[in-house]
C-alpha cells in the first residue's frame, strides 16, 4: 500500500491546491468587479489627472474620464467587433485632437459592416469642439489566435496602441503630436447625428467561473479519496481472505 498511498496523497495535494488557487482567483475577480462598478459611477476625471495617475504607475483601467477637442475623422481606424444585436462590424477608433495639440484615441462606438466607410454615415462626422466622456482602456496583447492587424486596409483585430498612435499622429501636426498611451471607450450618450456609431461598448461583466472550477477540483479530490478508500478496503479484504486460506 506504500506507493498507492504516496501517489494518492500527491494527487490529493495537487487537486486541493488547484481548488484553493481558483478560490483566490474568485476573490480577486470579485474585488476587480467591485472596483469596476465603483469607478464607472464616479464623476469623470479630467484627462490631466488620468495622465498623472498613469505616470505614477497607478491602475487607471475603467477610470471615467472627460476630454475636449476636435475629431480627426480622416484618420479614423476600424477595429473588428461583434455586437449581440447587429452582428459583425467595427468599433470606430477616432483620434481626438486636444487643445494642447496632443491626440487621444477614442472608441466612438460600434457600426455594422455596411456602415464601415465614413461616406455611409456622414451625419455622424461631427465637426468643431466636442466633449467626450468615457472609460479608460489600456493596451492589450496580441493573442495567439487573433489575426494580425491589416494597416493597409485599415482593419484592426486587436488594440495595438503603439501602431494606432502612429497612425493617429500622422494626421496631426505632421506626425509629431503626442498620443496618450491609452484608449477611451466613449459613453453611449450623447448619440451622434444619424445614430452611428453606437457608444457605450465597454464590457463591464467579466466572466467569472472560478467557483465552478474550484468545486470541480475539490470534487475530484473527494473522488480520489473515495477511490483510494475502496481500493484499500478491497486490498485488506483480499489479504484477510488469503490469510484465512
Amino acid at each position: 500500500m506504500l506507493w498507492p498511498t504516496i501517489a494518492t496523497l500527491a494527487g490529493l495535494a495537487l487537486l486541493i491546491s488547484l481548488g484553493n488557487w481558483q478560490m483566490r482567483r474568485l476573490a480577486w475577480k470579485q474585488h476587480l468587479t467591485e472596483n469596476i462598478t465603483e469607478r464607472v459611477h464616479r464623476d469623470p476625471l479630467p484627462l490631466e489627472a488620468v495622465d498623472a495617475a498613469a505616470a505614477r504607475g497607478d491602475d487607471i483601467e475603467y477610470t471615467r474620464v472627460a476630454a475636449q477637442g476636435q475629431w480627426l475623422h480622416d484618420r479614423e481606424m476600424h477595429l473588428y467587433a461583434l455586437d449581440a444585436s447587429h452582428g459583425p462590424g467595427f468599433y470606430i477608433i477616432t483620434p481626438l485632437k486636444l487643445a494642447d495639440g496632443s491626440v487621444l484615441l477614442v472608441n466612438r462606438g460600434f457600426v455594422p459592416n455596411e456602415l464601415k466607410e465614413t461616406a455611409q454615415r456622414a451625419e455622424g462626422l461631427v465637426a468643431g469642439d466636442v466633449r467626450v466622456v468615457g472609460l479608460v482602456r489600456g493596451p492589450e496583447a496580441h493573442g495567439a489566435f487573433v489575426p494580425p492587424n491589416e494597416l493597409k486596409r485599415n482593419i484592426w483585430y486587436w488594440r495595438d496602441i503603439a501602431a494606432m498612435g502612429a497612425e493617429a499622429a500622422g494626421g496631426a501636426d505632421g506626425g509629431t503630436a503626442h498620443v496618450h498611451a491609452f484608449f477611451v471607450d466613449a459613453e453611449k450618450e450623447p448619440v451622434p447625428p444619424g445614430g452611428w456609431p453606437i457608444g457605450g461598448t465597454t464590457r463591464l461583466e467579466l466572466p467569472n467561473r472560478h467557483l465552478e472550477y474550484a468545486l470541480t477540483w475539490y470534487g475530484l479530490a473527494a473522488t480520489l479519496v473515495g477511490v483510494f478508500a475502496a481500493f484499500a478496503v478491497a486490498r485488506w479484504r483480499r489479504k484477510g481472505t488469503d490469510a484465512g486460506t
